[in-house]
């Protein structure tokens, strides 16, 4: 209780409200989208390789699931598609390396 004996009661607008919300929203966005750029500038596209390089590698593995079931005329073409994706692999890999080289000189 106030002083007095009466019981202070305090009104919240729900604009203010949602304005400061919306305030601290778009700070938290700015720091992170800062944090992100502001540590590499290759940020999304080392990012997009990682991924690449992930989807590859489940790629190659579900290849060498298929070489358990296939027939034998079929053998081949799974040998030539494992082949397409280690070089792949490869070809990843080395962007990755270059875009570490550029940013770490």
């Amino acid at each position: 209780m106030g002083v007095g004996g009466h019981l202070h009661q305090r009104t919240i607008d729900t604009t203010d409200l949602n304005t400061c919300m919306l305030v601290r929203v778009l700070i938290i966005y700015i720091i992170l989208t800062f944090t992100a750029v502001a540590f590499h500038e290759n940020t999304f596209a080392v990012f997009e390789l990682k991924e690449e390089l992930q989807i590859r590698i489940m790629n190659l593995w579900e290849l060498f699931q298929q070489l358990e079931y296939v027939d034998p005329h079929q053998r081949a073409i799974v040998y030539e598609e494992i082949q397409h994706i280690r070089e792949e692999i490869q070809r990843i890999i080395d962007e990755l390396i270059q875009h570490d080289h550029t940013q770490h000189p």
